[in-house]
This record gives C-alpha cells, structure tokens and sequence, in this order.
C-alpha cells in the first residue's frame, strides 16, 4: 500500500535548523507584489529595511518549504508527485516573525484522511526560537487515488459566507512576472515558469503558486481590515480551490466578524472563478 498511515503517524519529527533575514523578508513581499507605489510609507513596511515588518504568511516560505517536502518523504509515505495537490494551508501564530532569526523547525504527519477516491495528509510544521514557539504550520497535501485504504475520513471544514454584501472589496492585479520573482523564495516548481512544463500539466501557461494568492490575500487583509498592524494576525487559513495566472487578478471580499474577517477570493478576468475559499484570518 502507497500510504501506511499507521508507519506515517508514529513516524518522529524530522527536525532541522532554519534562518532567515531582511532580504529573505523582502524578497518574499516582492514577490506579493508589495513596493507599488515604491514610495508609499505603507508599502515600505515591506520593502525598506529600516521600516520592515513581516507577514505572518512568510511562516509558509521559511526555510525554503523544507517541511512539506520532508514530509513527503516520511516514512509510510510513497506517492507519485504528478498526484499530489496542495489542497489547503493554515498558520498559527504564537507571536510575531523577528526579521532575522534562526529556529529550530520540527515536521511531521499530524493525520491522514480517507476521502475515497483520494487521501488528505496533513504535514505539521512547528517552528521554534531561543524565546520559544513562533508558528505552527499545518499544509493540507491531497493525494488522487490513494484513498480507499479504511481510514477515518476527517473533518470537512467549510465556512459560509454571510447573507450580506461585503464590508470590503479590494482587487489586487498578478504583475506579469510575479511568479517568477515569487519563486525565487524555495517553490522552484516549474509549472509557475516553464510553457512546456504547464501544457504537460494542463494549463495553457505557467500558473501562479498558490501560496502567493495566499500571501497577497493575507497582505490585502492586513493593509486595510487590520489597519497595516501585522502583529494582530493571530491565524490564517485557506483551502485552495482553483488557479489563477500572471496577468489577472484576484478580488478579495471580506466580511468583518468579532475577532475574525472571513475572505473570499476570486479571478476578475475569469467571472469571478474561486481561487481561496473557506478563508479566515483570525486577529486580535
């Protein structure tokens, strides 16, 4: 059998060591399209080192994906990568990201579900410093045909949108070569670069990753909703539910709710196709 669950659970941590600084920060913000206008003191907090503040969405490109690929590789787990999607994506933070800092990263398979058809393995990250935990990471993986296999089908998390207009809709166009930029921050991938390599898979041209949909929701979120404060992000999650390409863009409809904004996000160019759903930031 592909999948051991049993082997995968009980399998330890894989632990390793990662480290970060102002340029890794910068880079990744870049790469969400921050620094437009490249003079407003809002986009500075990202782009300029002596301004710089993190946000919290870089927990998922730390130490250059590391977990997701580790886990993969646990034991229990033998998979065909060609069948593997990047189902869904939740951080929690236990304070805020320092701009330099060295962690001790620790990975494991927190759960495997049985979908039928195919299985959900749930890879857990958890990140800590000299000072204590910083982030836990869990990464959805959805693996096609590898279900079937007795296990316990897991929880199905959706949330519903309220019955109402949104408090805000903020619209956020994908630069031509974002992804390309994107991925110089550890998602070598070239399906978000290669022509060829995107017809194999299915898709006219190079898609966008969907950790940077993630990453410039979050950064929509937080410049408007949460008044540019990074540090009142307490969690974050998504479930990916369809692409979107260089060129277009997302709209971004957010609902604010005690302690919570709920999100939707969709491709303008492609009537409103979903591309986030069931998203919520959490805050103080």
């Amino acid at each position: 059998m592909p999948i051991d669950a049993a082997k995968a659970l009980a399998a330890a941590p894989r632990q390793g060591d990662i480290a970060w600084d102002h340029k890794d920060i910068q880079l990744y913000h870049l790469g969400l399209g921050a620094g437009l206008p490249a003079t407003d003191p809002d986009e500075l907090r990202y782009t300029l080192e002596s301004k710089l503040h993190v946000l919290p969405s870089f927990a998922t490109v730390a130490g250059a994906g590391m977990a997701m690929l580790g886990g993969l590789a646990a034991p229990g787990i033998d998979v065909n990568l060609a069948a593997v999607l990047h189902g869904g994506q939740s951080i929690e933070l236990h304070r805020p990201i320092p701009v330099k800092g060295r962690a001790t990263s620790s990975a494991k398979v927190a759960a495997v579900y049985d979908k039928g058809k195919a299985a959900v393995i749930v890879l857990r990250t958890e990140v800590a410093d000299p000072d204590g935990p910083l982030w836990t990471s869990d990464a959805q993986i959805f693996v096609k045909g590898e279900g079937g296999f007795g296990g316990e089908r897991g929880p199905s998390v959706r949330n519903e949108l309220p019955k109402r207009a949104p408090d805000r809709v903020e619209e956020r166009h994908i630069r031509e070569e974002q992804a390309l930029l994107y991925r110089l921050s550890g998602d070598w991938n070239p399906l978000h670069a290669d022509p060829e390599f995107a017809k194999l898979a299915g898709f006219d041209r190079p898609i966008l990753h969907g950790l940077c949909s993630y990453g410039m929701t979050l950064k929509a979120v937080v410049d408007t909703a949460l008044g540019g404060d990074v540090s009142r992000v307490r969690a974050y999650r998504t479930r990916f539910a369809g692409i979107v390409f260089p060129g277009e863009t997302l709209r971004v409809r957010m609902w604010r709710e005690p302690g919570r904004v709920q999100v939707s996000v969709t491709a303008v160019e492609r009537d409103d196709a979903p591309v986030l759903a069931d998203t919520v930031v959490e805050h103080a």
